[in-house]
C-alpha cells in the first residue's frame, strides 16, 4: 500500500524538510481543475457536495457533530432556552438558577461554535484551519473576558472583577494543560496502551508557555519585591494604638507609586506578550517554517475513524458560517447572564479564585475539550496535543493580554498581578508538563497523574479566601484599604473616645 501524502510530500521527508506553505500563492492540484480557482482549494475531507444553505441537513449535520460525545452534548440545548426563560421572567427573584441554566447552556453552545468552527476550518489548508478552528474556541473566553471588564466597578459592592478576570486567565491555562491533557493521555492510553509524539508539537508548545509564563510573572514579581519598600505612615488613633497607612501621593516611593508603576508594567507586558503571539502565527504560516503541517496531516492518516468521518454529512461554507453567528449569539447572552449573577454566586459561598480558576474556564473550554479528548481516543495524539497546548499559548500569549488593553481603552485599572498562589501553580504546572512531554511518549499513568494535580489544585481554590478577605499579592486591596480607611479611623477614634 502506498505510504500516504501529505501536501504532496512523502510523510519520510517531511520530518526533514519545512515546506508546505499555510498561505499558497498558487495551487497546481490537479484534482480541482474542474472547479472555479479560490485562493484555498477546499480539500476532500472538507467537501459537503452542497452549496448554499438546507434546513434539513443543517440541523443533520449539527445534531450529529463531531463525535458521539459532542453530539450526546447537543441533548443540552433545552437548557439554553431554559436559561433565557430565567432570566427574562425569574431572575431577580432566582439568580442561582439563572446562573446554573446559562452555565449548563453554555456547554452546547460552546460546542456548536467549536464544531462549526471546525467544519469552517476543514475548508481551509491544515494549519490554517486548526489555528482558525482554536480561535474560534478561544472566542468564548475573549467574550467572557470582554464582558468581565466592561461590569468591573469597584465603587459598587461585589463589582470589582479584576480578580476573577485574573484568575479566570490562569484558569483557562491550568484547565488545558492539566485537565484537557491529562485526560487525553489517560483516554488515549486506555485504548492504545502508549502513543508517541512529534518532538516538534511538545518542544515548540513548552517554550512559548515559558515564555508566556515569564510574562504573565514579571509584574507580579515586581510588586513582591518591592512593596515592602514601599513607603507607609502611622497615624495613632488611641493611646498606645496605631494603624500603618499606606500613602497614595508622595515624592517618595509610596504604594500609591508602586500600582501605577505595575499597572504600565502590565500594560506594556501585554503589548509585547501579543506581539509573541502574532510573531507565533507568522512563523506558523510562513512558506519556509510550516512547523506543523506535515505532522499534523501525516497523524490525521492514522486517525481509527478517518474513512468514517470522511463519510459524515458537512455543512456548507453558507451553513458553517450560520452556525458560528447562531452559536456566537447564544455564548454572548448566556456569558452576559451568567456575569451579572457573579455576585449572587459568590454571597452564596462560592470563593472567587474556585469561580475565577476552575469552574469559568470548565465551561468556556468545554468543546475544545471534548475535540482534543475524542482525537486522543482515535489514536490522533499529535493532533489532540495541539488542541491542549495551542488554547493555552493563546490564552497566555493573546486572550488574557487583550483584556489588559480593553480595560486600557476603557480607562479601567486591569493589570497581570496575580495573587503568588496562582503563580505559584501555574509555574509548578507548565514544569510538571514540560516534564512528561520530555521523552516523546504519554500512557495512562501520566494522563491520571495530571488529573489528579488538577483536583489537588481545586481542592486548594476552593478553601483559598477570596481578595476581599486575604491577598498576597493584590493592588486592588491596597486600593480598598485607601478607600476606607478614613472611616475606620474615625470610627475607631470614636469608639476610643467612649470608653
Amino acid at each position: 500500500m502506498a505510504a500516504p501524502q501529505t501536501n504532496g510530500i512523502n510523510p519520510a521527508e517531511a520530518t526533514n524538510n519545512e515546506t508546505a506553505p499555510l498561505i499558497p500563492h498558487h495551487s497546481h492540484n490537479h484534482n480541482h481543475h474542474h472547479r472555479t480557482p479560490t485562493l484555498f482549494p477546499i480539500p476532500h475531507e472538507g467537501e459537503s457536495g452542497r452549496t448554499g444553505f438546507h434546513p434539513s441537513h443543517f440541523f443533520l449535520v449539527l445534531w450529529r457533530s463531531s463525535s458521539p460525545i459532542s453530539s450526546f452534548v447537543n441533548l443540552l440545548f433545552p437548557f439554553v432556552i431554559a436559561a433565557f426563560i430565567s432570566r427574562i421572567f425569574f431572575s431577580p427573584s432566582h439568580p442561582l438558577w439563572t446562573f446554573a441554566l446559562s452555565y449548563i447552556g453554555m456547554i452546547p453552545s460552546a460546542n456548536l461554535l467549536g464544531f462549526a468552527g471546525q467544519e469552517l476550518a476543514r475548508k481551509m489548508p491544515k494549519v490554517a484551519g486548526i489555528l482558525i478552528e482554536t480561535t474560534f474556541g478561544s472566542i468564548v473566553e475573549i467574550i467572557l473576558f470582554v464582558v468581565l471588564i466592561i461590569n468591573h466597578d469597584e465603587k459598587e459592592e461585589g463589582g470589582n472583577m479584576v480578580p476573577i478576570i485574573q484568575a479566570a486567565i490562569l484558569g483557562s491555562i491550568l484547565t488545558n494543560l492539566l485537565l484537557c491533557l491529562g485526560v487525553c493521555f489517560f483516554v488515549g492510553g486506555i485504548r492504545h496502551v502508549s502513543q508517541r509524539f512529534h518532538a516538534i508539537v511538545s518542544e515548540v508548545g513548552s517554550g512559548l508557555l515559558l515564555v508566556a509564563a515569564f510574562g504573565l510573572l514579571i509584574p507580579s514579581a515586581f510588586y513582591s519585591a518591592l512593596k515592602s519598600e514601599a513607603k507607609t505612615v502611622e497615624v495613632v488613633i488611641g493611646e498606645g494604638v496605631k494603624v500603618v497607612v499606606p500613602l497614595e501621593h508622595s515624592d517618595d516611593f509610596t504604594l500609591g507609586k508602586l500600582e501605577n508603576d505595575v499597572l504600565q508594567i502590565s500594560r506594556a507586558t501585554s503589548v509585547a506578550l501579543i506581539l509573541s503571539f502574532f510573531m507565533y502565527i507568522w512563523y506558523c504560516a510562513s512558506s519556509q517554517h510550516s512547523i506543523f503541517d506535515e505532522v499534523i496531516e501525516a497523524d490525521e492518516h492514522r486517525d481509527a475513524d478517518r474513512e468514517a468521518d470522511m463519510e459524515k454529512p458537512k455543512f456548507t461554507a453558507t451553513e458553517a458560517v450560520i452556525a458560528l453567528l447562531l452559536s456566537l449569539a447564544c455564548v454572548t447572552a448566556l456569558l452576559i447572564f451568567l456575569v451579572d449573577e457573579i455576585e449572587h454566586v459568590v454571597h452564596s459561598g462560592v470563593p472567587d479564585q474556585f469561580l475565577g480558576l476552575i469552574l469559568l474556564p470548565l465551561v468556556e473550554k468545554a468543546a475544545e475539550h471534548l475535540t482534543a479528548i475524542d482525537e486522543a481516543w482515535d489514536g490522533v495524539i499529535n493532533v489532540a496535543l495541539y488542541h491542549c497546548l495551542g488554547p493555552s499559548i493563546q490564552t497566555a500569549l493573546f486572550n488574557g493580554p487583550l483584556v489588559v488593553i480593553v480595560g486600557w481603552t476603557l480607562g479601567k485599572p486591569m493589570d497581570l498581578n496575580f495573587e503568588i498562589f496562582m503563580i505559584g501553580l501555574l509555574v509548578l504546572s507548565i514544569l510538571v508538563i514540560s516534564n512528561f512531554l520530555r521523552d516523546g511518549e504519554s500512557n495512562w499513568l501520566e494522563g491520571a497523574l495530571l488529573v489528579i494535580v488538577y483536583a489537588i489544585t481545586a481542592i486548594a481554590c476552593w478553601y483559598y479566601p477570596n481578595p476581599d478577605v486575604a491577598s498576597s499579592n493584590s493592588l486592588q486591596q491596597l486600593e480598598l484599604i485607601n478607600g476606607t480607611v478614613a472611616n475606620t479611623i474615625e470610627g475607631l477614634r470614636q469608639a476610643f473616645a467612649g470608653v
